[in-house]
C-alpha cells in the first residue's frame, strides 16, 4: 500500500515541478508552447497535427489558465 502511495506522491510532485516550469516560461503545459498536439494513435497515419485544446492554439500558459 506504501508503495503505491509513494508512486502516487511522486507523480504528483513531478506534474507540479513541470507545470511551475511551464509557467515560469510562459508556455502551456500540455503542449510545451508548440500550440498543437500530434495525436500518438495518428502520428503514422496521418501527419496533420491539431490545436492544443489547453491553450486553443496560442502555446501560452495565461491561456492554459484561463480555461
Amino acid at each position: 500500500m506504501r508503495l503505491f502511495q509513494a508512486i502516487a506522491q511522486w507523480q504528483e510532485e513531478r506534474q507540479e515541478k513541470h507545470l511551475q516550469n511551464m509557467k515560469e516560461q510562459g508556455l502551456c503545459p500540455d503542449c510545451q508552447g508548440k500550440g498543437f498536439n500530434i495525436p500518438v494513435s495518428e502520428f503514422y497515419i496521418s501527419p496533420s497535427h491539431y490545436n492544443c485544446p489547453g491553450c486553443n492554439g496560442s502555446g501560452s500558459y495565461q491561456d492554459w489558465s484561463q480555461l
